[in-house]
């Protein structure tokens, strides 16, 4: 039987998300979109540091050096450095779109950062449809490269196989999980579904992938976090005393905690009172185990 939800930080995060788990220092750092911070959890002793950023942070990526994030800013993809913090330049995305801002990222098997954009669900084209961001790829460089994949309202679910070959994504509202043929050398293949969730389930969030190419799938509205095996099957499903979580991630010694970000943000005070820890980290011991995070690929400083 797979123990109760443990609230290991209260962060009351508006918007927590991507958390990423650093096994060489044991810590776990997330970001809270709409507070516009970064916070790493020591997993030791329980102590904070909290970054303010000058925008809002949707994903970023773990570099070699200790003392390096590639951010995923609201504007474009920067390199910063958490001990001096010195934001590099910001290298623009979408910069002819003022709706759309970086959302869900992760790095391939290769290094290279691969994320999609967010638009806001109440902004409206003229035609009556939702504006839409596409995804892209970051090199060593910080090149920006488009990717063939359909455009998206809210990109999510970016997460890549053990060994590499299959990327998943989401269009949130859609409530489909796709997957693709994902090759080393940079081709995609065809998108096809992975999963639809029934409207009973919520909508699909964020992901990781554990050593045996299990994918989790937070569950925004849903509650839960839920693991489907390779061929999309339910085998896991881990509730959580916060209706809107938003990532999943592998930590701890033996990579087999998982930890999950949630938020407050939408929700009315009456939600709040029977969610007062949501915005939270949690963290539950499973049965399975994840894979060290991918790390950007560069040698770039800001």
């Amino acid at each position: 039987m797979t123990p109760a939800p443990e609230l290991i930080v209260d962060a009351r995060a508006a918007l927590g998300e991507c958390p990423l788990w650093c096994e060489r220092s044991a810590t776990l750092t997330w970001t809270d979109i709409e507070g516009r911070t970064l916070t790493r959890w020591h997993e030791a002793d329980g102590r904070l540091r909290t970054w303010a950023l000058p925008d809002r942070v949707g994903s970023f990526a773990m570099c070699e050096s200790p003392s390096m994030l590639l951010l995923g800013l609201a504007s474009g993809i920067a390199l910063y450095n958490l001990d001096t913090e010195v934001l590099g330049n910001v290298v623009r995305v979408e910069a002819d779109n003022p709706i759309t801002r970086i959302n869900d990222g992760r790095c391939d098997r290769q290094g290279r950062f691969v994320f999609g954009m967010f638009a806001p669900g109440r902004d409206l084209q003229p035609s009556g449809h939702f504006y839409r961001g596409n995804f892209y790829r970051v090199d060593a460089h910080l090149n920006v490269e488009r990717l063939p994949l359909p455009a998206a309202v809210v990109a999510n679910s970016i997460a890549f196989s053990p060994d590499g070959s299959r990327m998943y994504f989401t269009d949130t509202p859609t409530r489909q999980i796709m997957c693709c043929d994902y090759f080393d050398y940079g081709r995609i293949g065809t998108p096809r579904l992975f999963k639809e969730l029934p409207d009973s389930e919520g909508f699909p969030d964020g992901s990781t992938v554990d050593a045996e190419g299990g994918l989790w799938n937070a569950q925004w509205r849903g509650g839960c976090v839920v693991r489907y095996d390779p061929q999309g099957r339910v085998s896991d499903r881990i509730a959580l005393p916060a209706s809107q979580v938003t990532c999943p991630a592998f930590g701890g010694t033996r990579l087999d905690r998982l930890y999950a970000t949630t938020a407050r943000v939408t929700l009315a005070d009456g939600q709040l009172a029977t969610e007062p820890h949501a915005g939270g980290v949690y963290a539950v011991a499973t049965h399975h185990r994840g894979l060290p995070e991918a790390r950007f690929a560069t040698d770039a400083r800001p």
